[in-house]
């Protein structure tokens, strides 16, 4: 995932993106609340945390602005404030979730998954695509009970894919949350990872199609024509 963390506590901010970082994901950290709500608009996140209060924003006028603006992406809030009703005014804005600090971080990031899966509708945590089965949690994929053997990369841009079954992610937004800044991101490596997993998915009723211009797409075939 791509996630943009809100955290001016030095040392936790730190100990989180390390953390999430080691799990493969991309991590965007901002110290204050100053300017939040134009970085989502300006990039694409799959989600955000955001402390409660903050230098140069305070966490609950954010998430309130965000979504009067139909912005959805899910919003976990971090606070040191336990009562109750701190806690279901947070949720009544518009906060997916939200964790009490302390917290371990392995709590973290069991949070940070439930909400990215709760706006796709995806109650359970395996997607299936035809014959192949995605497991996000453990990254694992299977094609007919047959585990595939994927790099992290690999497996992220086939579970980015099969969340768009048969509609095109463009390549702008591929590159944006498969690989960080300053991490040799460009086109050609998009198209060396794309044709990696095509490799290693065979000819077994799923396929990635180039779409010239734009991105990729991933459909489901018939056995006949796979």
């Amino acid at each position: 995932m791509k996630i943009l963390l809100v955290e001016d506590n030095k040392d936790l901010g730190e100990a989180i993106e390390r953390r999430l970082r080691s799990s493969g994901h991309i991590i965007v950290w901002n110290t204050d609340g100053a300017g939040v709500e134009d970085m989502l608009e300006d990039e694409e996140f799959d989600a955000l945390i955001l402390d409660l209060t903050l230098p140069g924003g305070d966490g609950m006028a954010i998430v309130k602005r965000l979504r009067r603006k139909r912005c959805e992406v899910p919003v976990l809030i971090t606070t040191a404030q336990a009562e109750v009703d701190k806690k279901v005014d947070l949720l009544d804005l518009g906060a997916d979730d939200y964790l009490v600090k302390p917290f371990d971080l392995r709590e973290l990031e069991a949070r940070l998954r439930a909400i990215v899966r709760r706006p796709a509708g995806n109650a359970v945590s395996d997607l299936q695509v035809g014959r192949m089965s995605i497991d996000p949690e453990g990254h694992l994929v299977s094609i007919d009970g047959r585990p595939l053997e994927l790099g992290l990369r690999e497996f992220r841009l086939l579970e980015i894919l099969a969340g768009h079954l048969g509609r095109v992610v463009q390549r702008e937004r591929l590159m944006a949350r498969l690989f960080d800044l300053g991490d040799g991101g460009s086109e050609n490596a998009l198209e060396l990872l794309v044709s990696r997993l095509r490799r290693k998915i065979g000819k077994e009723g799923v396929e990635v199609v180039t779409v010239r211009g734009v991105g990729y797409m991933l459909r489901v075939v018939d056995d006949g024509a796979a």
